[in-house]
């Protein structure tokens, strides 16, 4: 809105000009997306306490886990009121790729929602597993279906580009519609599944998306796409903004979020920013990065695999227990080491991830 309201009086008042930067609004929308989530947080915590909605903890998890029994939920709600609200400030909102990154955070948040719902209603597990998947991919179609028109049906939508590797960009074809989809329903689930312990998910968000927020930029300028020999998406840079009111409202929520924890995102909060993460690698056309990127929440969803496949096979577990960071739980480690090991790791890889596009 502040785009589109005094970047046209620049004419006028030349320090409006500002407006025309992506950066300088990058810079704002985390700022202000901060502020929002800092401001709302205690009436959000308040709000959900007054209407018992707090977190129900399962008999199978670790013990420890229990005292959080009762701590609000749903603090998603937090985030994607923070996040949409700046994204709507600071960005060109007729941008079809920022349209589709909200639309992308809307869905998934709704659907999110409605499984906190259920499991609010007495639900013990929410929606069922086959009816929460149907909603995901029914949802990534239609955002994989959206970046290719927005994209005119260009062949160059279906090709991947391989990281490390120069001159390999296969082209998927028509298969690549439900490798994308793949690609947005496995990043909610993924984050989904890492979210267990206090700001564990929401750290890596904010790696994730940071890292995201810089390739959205130079994927966008040809010079640099050109430079690098990345693929040029013209038009995306102005997704830098979303990513950047992303990354300062998980920033926000993390005051919260963080050890010991004030309030939990629920799934409104995780499905919503795996989707909207998975999204944005299909938009920037850096999907198989998100592999490395998004490396904590690949390994979360892989030892769940892993732990089930192997215990249905042989009736007996790799891990102790999983996700994997209840693992490390069970081998002693406090809850605070586990989770900031684990945001090591994930600026490590997302370092590594940039590294990858000078890297070819």
């Amino acid at each position: 809105m502040l785009y589109h309201l005094l970047y046209p009086l620049n004419e006028h008042f030349s320090a409006l000009n500002v407006f025309r930067y992506i950066t300088f609004r990058s810079i704002y929308a985390i700022i202000t997306a901060f502020v929002i989530a800092l401001i709302l947080g205690p009436y959000m915590i308040r709000w959900l306490k007054k209407r018992n909605i707090g977190e129900k903890i399962r008999d199978d998890g670790p013990q420890t886990h229990m005292s959080k029994a009762g701590t609000p939920t749903m603090g998603g709600l937090l985030i994607f009121v923070s996040l949409i609200s700046t994204t709507f400030l600071w960005a060109d909102f007729m941008n079809s790729y920022v349209l589709i990154a909200m639309f992308s955070v809307s869905a998934f948040a709704a659907i999110g929602l409605y499984d906190d719902w259920i499991k609010l209603k007495g639900g013990r597990n929410g929606i069922s597993g086959k009816s929460k998947l149907a909603y995901q991919f029914t949802a990534a179609f239609v955002i994989v279906m959206s970046i290719y028109i927005s994209q005119g049906g260009d062949p160059f939508v279906t090709t991947v580009h391989i990281p490390f590797l120069k001159n390999v960009h296969p082209d998927l074809g028509l298969f690549y519609i439900p490798f994308a989809m793949l690609v947005i329903a496995g990043s909610a689930n993924a984050v989904n599944l890492t979210d267990g312990l206090d700001g564990l998910a929401i750290g890596p968000i904010l790696i994730s998306f940071m890292a995201y927020l810089v390739i959205c930029y130079i994927t966008g300028h040809a010079k640099f796409a050109s430079y690098l020999n990345i693929p040029h998406v013209s038009q995306i840079s102005e997704v830098t903004v979303f990513c950047a009111a992303v990354a300062g409202a998980s920033l926000g929520v993390l005051w919260y979020n963080f050890y010991p924890a004030m309030i939990f995102m629920g799934n409104v909060g995780s499905l919503a920013l795996g989707g909207a993460l998975g999204a944005v690698a299909v938009m920037s056309k850096q999907e198989i990065i998100l592999i490395v990127i998004g490396g904590i929440f690949v390994a979360e969803a892989l030892s769940v695999i892993i732990q089930v496949m192997w215990f249905k096979f042989t009736g007996r577990r790799v891990f102790r227990m999983a996700p994997i960071h209840h693992h490390f739980e069970e081998l002693g480690w406090p809850e605070p080491q586990v989770i900031i090991r684990f945001w090591i790791v994930a600026m490590t890889l997302a370092l590594l991830s940039l590294s990858t596009l000078k890297l070819r």
